[in-house]
């Protein structure tokens, strides 16, 4: 058995503390959004492959253990897995947890966005990446907006606050709604997220002039609603925060990790629906630590793999090399 004296905090080899465990339970999904997942079937993970709820407990407890403070629950689409509701509040009862989220498409929030937050998710980040129906079938192979924009109300009468809506833009596709999106945010006082498109695709259509830089979209926005910058004191947040100069509630946020990348300050960690440890988002490897754990390891054991793992953690992505290599897997198999 293992002498690992758990250490104050989790750290990998360039002294980055990682706080961050986002947790996928699926790798399904009921959206077919085209930079994510194909129009045609997907070849999903067999129900055996997959982490029980169970598991994902037991090595949640361990990374809290370990000094994560943060988690985050991913799919695919989390809420297509049966009684998500019951992991959630058991992982709420972990001792030492800050932050208990979620990541979701909102399509299942309408009737159950209180029962999440009863049973103690506090918070939630919706993907949308348009706001007018046309563009949303487009977008995501399902003509249901409606029930999205229901959901984003029933979690802010939840009180699920902040609630925070990611739009993923892409050049032609929808960058022409940045300001409907803010206008989104000052509306349902939301913090509206524009993440830059990351070759994370499952048709390998990623092109770098498919990227809306950030700062282009900021400067779009500003033009109609100025905006001024929000400080920070959380050096591995993701987002540069801007808020309205009116004083109009909601916030603005930009997640630029293709023309300003935050690599160096990444707090993150992942464990995959099947499994595996990973890094990075564009790590070409992965740890099973499934194999270990129904192999009878010890929680001693399970911790030392969990370290050793995390102190491979990549100093950086390298989206920006010649020589760089598209994962294998997408984002609805590695979590978001």
């Amino acid at each position: 058995m293992s002498t690992m004296i758990p250490p104050l905090s989790l750290k990998d080899s360039y002294d980055r503390v990682i706080r961050d465990l986002r947790i996928s339970i699926t790798d399904r999904c009921n959206f077919r959004c085209f930079y994510c997942m194909p129009k045609e079937a997907m070849e999903w993970q067999p129900k055996a492959e997959i982490l029980s709820y169970e598991e994902i407990l037991a090595l949640a407890e361990i990374f809290v253990s370990l000094g994560t403070t943060k988690l985050r629950v991913t799919g695919g689409e989390p809420m297509v897995r049966r009684d998500v509701e019951s992991l959630i509040a058991r992982l709420a009862k972990i001792e030492g947890i800050e932050d208990l989220a979620m990541t979701t498409n909102a399509h299942f929030l309408h009737n159950r966005a209180r029962g999440l937050r009863e049973a103690g998710l506090q918070r939630i980040t919706i993907s949308l990446d348009s706001l007018t129906p046309e563009r949303f079938a487009l977008l995501t192979g399902r003509n249901e907006l409606s029930q999205v924009l229901d959901g984003i109300d029933a979690v802010i009468e939840a009180g699920l606050q902040p609630v925070k809506v990611n739009c993923v833009v892409i050049r032609g596709i929808n960058d022409d709604q940045a300001v409907r999106f803010a206008e989104f945010a000052r509306e349902k006082g939301v913090h509206v997220r524009f993440i830059e498109f990351m070759p994370l695709d499952n048709g390998k259509i990623w092109r770098r002039e498919m990227v809306v830089p950030g700062e282009e979209l900021r400067r779009r926005i500003h033009d109609i609603y100025p905006l001024e910058r929000m400080k920070s004191e959380n050096l591995s947040e993701t987002a540069r925060r801007w808020r309205f100069v009116d004083g109009a509630p909601g916030e603005i946020g930009f997640i630029n990790p293709v023309t300003q990348p935050f690599c160096g300050h990444c707090s993150r960690i992942r464990l995959t629906a099947d499994g595996m440890i990973r890094t990075c988002l564009f790590s070409t490897v992965e740890h099973n630590i499934k194999r270990l754990l129904r192999g009878g390891a010890t929680r001693d054991e399970l911790a030392d793999f969990i370290v050793a793992a995390v102190e491979k953690k990549e100093d950086r992505h390298h989206i920006n090399d010649p020589e760089f290599v598209q994962p294998l897997r997408t984002m609805s198999c590695i979590g978001g």
